[in-house]
């Protein structure tokens, strides 16, 4: 059956972008209007340091035009989202990015000029009462300064950056294109080429023999290539570490979270507090054996659901009720910004042909906090809602709290919102359901999503910080070496009952985020942290301190914002919360399972 094309679909099925541009011709004026104004920044090159007068004016210059980009960025974005087989969006697509070119040109000279100015003529100028609202945004800026190198030094860096990330994407072709996963037979006997999206299906099948063939087809495929595989991670762990070395930091991992004003303990308590834990992970692999009862249990076996398929079909219009029962401990008012979602068009829901796949939420300053979905009557659907609905409302009040420039928050927060809301969902569904098996359903789900993102992204994670550790030591990442340390970290957390296949130890092969510069372990720390949170909406009535954080944006820094919500990221304690919450769900669980 062929896919509905745009032109079908109902209006009020899709977005309106009539709210950010009334029309391709109003979009064209804009882009054209800022892409003449562009050489007027020129003007403040060299001259921020000249006053205090002079600097404003350059700051606010500079904002208002990466503001207008923003909006223009949107649009131009969403509308080749929408259909990416309409050649006129594609070509506007293409224009924007240009654009961003031409603006990231213009503006670069804006921070390391800053940064050049006397620290005590800048701290002269910050006293003016014009630029004391900016007091934050300089505090963000100046704490690169340590960290910063002279101009033709940074020139050199910036022009050699494309060489740097050759072992990434080199990884990136290989992974994507290159590899060859062979065939395998599918639910239906037909025998398919296999790819990552139907390994992931595969490991889920009710079939043992499936699971066991398409984790030994995928991994046969990355263990040919492994030497090649240590060679790219090897240089992009040498690029870290050459970067924080030049950029005088102690390690990478601190250059990579400082990024975000994020100290390193966050990351060393993440991991003592989940090594602590690992038991419940013991625990919940046990489950798994008792509950399958197929012998020895293997990695290809812990994603496979522990209840048989429940149906569940949700509907887009009974998703929306759900959703607003489900988020209504955060108050009307949270709840009258959903309702404006739902009925103002910020929400594109339904396939059709040429429409990008998966789900996000985006926007700009001046625009509505869009959703894109791909809607299917499913659970996963209504969880992918409501994920989507907490950036949404996150970006909302953020933007209607803060003036532009601390209108953004930065990505280590942002994951918290959305998953406050996935888990206020679980809570909700939890206790509207007396059938034993919906619930064991939802608990199943919840336990592998807390699984996959606390318990296996700090294994990530410690195993990234290792790699970089042995670099940094002078020792050489062989793909032998790799392996036995991953294979080993691999079973000290699935624990004895998971049978030490060998191929897992290859894992790190696959894995993109390992390129990506210590960027997994803000998946952890988000999951636990909202659960903590939702705990806290849900039981102690802190739902308007938990709005604050909303609100906030990137007017403080991020482990301030979280303070005042009441989780304080470089204690312990709201990891501790969280598995308490874990450990709850799963007793409730094993006594589903072992009725």
């Amino acid at each position: 059956m062929a896919q509905i094309t745009r032109d079908e679909l109902p209006e009020e099925l899709t977005w309106d972008l009539s709210t950010v541009f009334e029309s391709d011709q109003a979009y064209q004026k804009a882009f054209e209007q800022l892409q003449a104004e562009l050489p007027k920044l020129a003007d403040y090159k060299g001259h921020l340091a000249d006053s205090a007068e002079m600097l404003l004016a350059g700051l606010e210059e500079d904002l208002r035009i990466e503001r207008a980009f923003e909006k223009l960025f949107v649009y131009a974005h969403q509308k080749f989202d929408q259909d990416t087989a309409n050649s006129t969006y594609a070509g506007m697509n293409a224009q924007v990015q240009d654009l961003l070119a031409q603006v990231s040109a213009a503006t670069a000279f804006f921070q390391p000029e800053v940064l050049a100015i006397d620290e005590d003529v800048l701290a002269g100028y910050l006293k003016e009462e014009a630029l004391q609202p900016y007091a934050h945004f300089f505090d963000v800026l100046l704490s690169e300064k340590a960290h910063t190198l002279p101009a033709d030094q940074e020139a050199l860096l910036a022009g050699a950056s494309t060489v740097m990330s050759s072992a990434e994407q080199t990884f990136s072709v290989l992974d994507n294109a290159d590899i060859d996963f062979g065939d395998v037979m599918d639910e239906n006997g037909e025998i398919k080429e296999l790819t990552n999206g139907l390994y992931a299906i595969m490991l889920r099948s009710k079939n043992p023999a499936q699971r066991q063939e398409a984790f030994q087809s995928l991994y046969d495929a990355y263990m040919a290539l492994q030497n090649t595989f240590a060679s790219t991670l090897s240089a992009t762990v040498k690029k870290h570490n050459f970067l924080a070395k030049v950029r005088h930091y102690q390690s990478a991992q601190e250059a990579a979270v400082s990024a975000n004003q994020i100290p390193v303990a966050v990351y060393k308590t993440l991991q003592e507090k989940v090594d602590a834990h690992l038991d419940l992970l013991h625990r919940y692999v046990a489950l798994r054996k008792e509950v399958l009862n197929q012998g020895d249990i293997h990695n290809y076996d812990l994603y496979v659901s522990l209840v048989d398929d429940v149906d569940f079909p949700v509907t887009y219009e009974k998703a929306q009720e759900i959703a607003l029962a489900a988020l209504a401990p955060l108050g009307e008012d949270y709840l009258a910004i959903v309702k404006k979602a739902f009925a103002e068009r910020w929400i594109d829901v339904v396939e059709n042909n040429g429409k990008r796949s998966g789900a996000y939420s985006g926007g700009a300053y001046d625009t509505n906090p869009y959703i894109l979905l791909n809607w299917q009557d499913t659970l996963d659907n209504v969880y992918t809602l409501v994920h989507e609905m907490g950036h949404t409302v996150h970006s909302y009040l953020t933007r209607h709290n803060q003036p532009y420039y601390y209108g953004d928050y930065p990505i280590f927060l942002a994951e918290i919102a959305s998953t406050t809301n996935e888990s206020l969902l679980t809570d909700y569904l939890l206790k509207q359901t007396d059938d034993g098996k919906v619930k064991a359903f939802i608990l199943n789900q919840y336990l592998d999503g807390f699984k996959g993102t606390v318990f296996r992204q700090t294994q990530f994670a410690e195993f990234e910080a290792w790699i970089h550790e042995q670099d940094a030591a002078g020792q050489p990442l062989t793909a032998d070496v790799m392996a036995d340390f991953y294979g080993q970290l691999n079973q000290k957390f699935y624990g004895k009952d998971v049978v030490a296949d060998p191929e897992i130890a290859y894992e790190w092969t696959r894995i993109p985020h390992f390129y990506y510069n210590f960027y997994v372990y803000q998946y952890a720390t988000g999951e636990a942290a909202a659960t903590s949170l939702a705990q806290g909406i849900l039981n102690d009535g802190q739902a308007e301190s938990y709005k604050d954080y909303l609100k906030a944006g990137s007017s403080e820094n991020p482990l301030d914002v979280m303070r005042k919500a009441g989780v304080d990221m470089e204690k312990g304690d709201y990891l501790d919360a969280a598995f308490a919450v874990f450990e709850e769900r799963l007793t409730q669980l094993e006594g589903l399972l072992k009725k």
